[in-house]
């Protein structure tokens, strides 16, 4: 954690009244260019987006521990900055090509299931290339629902 994001963590649990202790699960941007992050951030703030989906494998490849309900993130910019925190809810696992659109829309970027495969097909395909694990359309995803706990919408 960057002394910005400590400094920002530290606000929020003073914020919140939540314990000192209270464990953050790390920081992350939601993409992997300037301009998807802005905009995929100007859809979770206002709580449009509140699911994301990462790839198992990349987690298995990292020996990173995936995210379980109730993990606490900062989320960044791309320059690492602290946008808020959220608050994991819930966590599906599922092979990619079995997503459905009931799942998935609430992530807020599409309209169809269609334009979903597309758009994280080229995500995840891009994200395997760049970090070194495997990924095909029978990938295990981790579909994570989430909320805003910091700083609140409104």
């Amino acid at each position: 954690m960057t002394p910005t994001q400590r400094a920002y963590w530290q606000a929020f649990l003073r914020d919140t009244g939540r314990p000192q202790d209270t464990a953050c699960y790390g920081c992350d941007v939601i993409g992997d260019t300037r301009e998807l992050i802005l905009a995929l951030m100007a859809l979770i703030l206002p709580g449009r987006k509140r699911a994301t989906t990462s790839c198992v494998a990349e987690y298995e490849t990292s020996g990173e521990a995936p995210p379980q309900v109730g993990s606490l993130t900062i989320l960044t910019d791309f320059d690492g900055n602290p946008v808020c925190v959220i608050e994991t809810t819930a966590i599906t696992t599922l092979r990619f090509c079995d997503m459905t659109f009931d799942l998935c829309q609430r992530e807020g970027e599409d309209d169809c299931l269609e334009s979903w495969v597309k758009n994280h097909l080229a995500f995840f395909t891009r994200d395997a290339a760049a970090k070194g694990y495997p990924f095909t359309p029978e990938s295990l995803v981790l579909f994570e629902d989430f909320e805003v706990v910091y700083p609140r919408a409104g």
